[in-house]
């Protein structure tokens, strides 16, 4: 039986889309329908119903697409028995958060190129809501995102969590004490997008604020929240790691408030059906080099290498 039509078969079911499926598959639409009519002419059953509208299993189908699951799972779990990563193919479409963008992200390239030289890979730059979408809807085979992603078909791995900061620009000239909400609130407070998890704590701890009219800055670019902040516009809490070269030079300064939103959590998500081996084996990847930038010991070389630099 051949293997890429029941991949095929898997992917039809899974994107309800003969469209979808040939732009997973890099191929043609017509390709995967002659695929799909091969392998229902070499099973004598009808899988799909062709009528107009959404693409749907028929009952033969349903009963059949878990054996061909089950068939694909073997068989990548195979190779991977066979230790032979480093031949696995074809293209990983990553999903990633900016905050890891500004981290680990490029040491977990290297180690990907090392592992599996024979992978392309298609990076998506986006706020963790979309990137949750781009999963549920197969367009992102992997994501490093704020987890985890609450729906059964997505498997979660924990990556990493970053705490958040108050820091400005020098030039605000903020009081050296410790800063209320009202302190803050008198400049812009330059934060993440409004459609993000950071965003909603932000700014429901600051509609507490009575007589104060708070104006938020809201930016999906983490450089440029970044950027704005350096430039005195206003006030931000960012990842720590992010502006900790700015705090060591003095071109930002770490604000003593009496609140800070809550730290960052990451998982590696990425959907469990299709067993996708490259998303599982690049997820656990992520896992080993995020806890490894987060160990003191990767934290201590990277200040004695800064120190050797200077």
């Amino acid at each position: 039986m051949n293997f890429n039509r029941l991949e095929t078969f898997v992917w039809v079911a899974t994107l309800k889309s003969f469209r979808k499926a040939a732009e997973r598959q890099c191929t043609t639409q017509p390709a995967i329908s002659n695929r799909i009519a091969a392998l229902e002419e070499e099973l004598g059953v009808k899988l799909f119903e062709r009528d107009s509208g959404p693409t749907t299993l028929t009952t033969k189908g349903q009963e059949l697409l878990p054996y061909a699951e089950k068939i694909i799972l073997m068989s990548q779990q195979l190779r991977m028995r066979a230790d032979k990563v480093a031949l696995l193919s074809g293209m990983l479409r990553l999903g990633v958060s900016e905050t890891i963008v500004h981290s680990w992200l490029p040491d977990f390239f290297r180690a990907l190129h090392t592992m599996m030289p024979n992978l392309d890979v298609e990076i998506t730059v986006d706020v963790s809501v979309n990137l949750s979408a781009g999963l549920l809807d197969r367009s992102l085979d992997l994501a490093f995102l704020m987890g985890p992603v609450s729906e059964p078909r997505i498997a979660n791995r924990e990556l990493c969590s970053f705490p958040l900061t108050w820091v400005a620009s020098p030039s605000l000239n903020l009081p050296n004490r410790a800063l209320q909400l009202e302190d803050l609130a008198e400049h812009p407070i330059i934060t993440y997008a409004r459609n993000t998890k950071p965003f909603a704590e932000i700014s429901q701890k600051f509609k507490q604020l009575d007589d104060f009219s708070v104006r938020f800055y809201s930016s999906s670019s983490l450089a440029a929240c970044h950027r704005l902040t350096l430039d005195g516009i206003g006030v931000s809490t960012l990842p720590f790691s992010v502006v900790s070269d700015e705090l060591d030079n003095g071109s930002l300064v770490q604000l003593e408030t009496t609140w800070t939103p809550s730290e960052l959590v990451f998982t590696a998500s990425y959907p469990n059906a299709p067993f996708n081996p490259v998303a599982e084996l690049a997820g656990n990847l992520a896992v080993s080099v995020a806890q490894e930038y987060s160990s003191p010991d990767h934290h201590k070389k990277l200040s004695l290498s800064t120190k050797n630099h200077n």
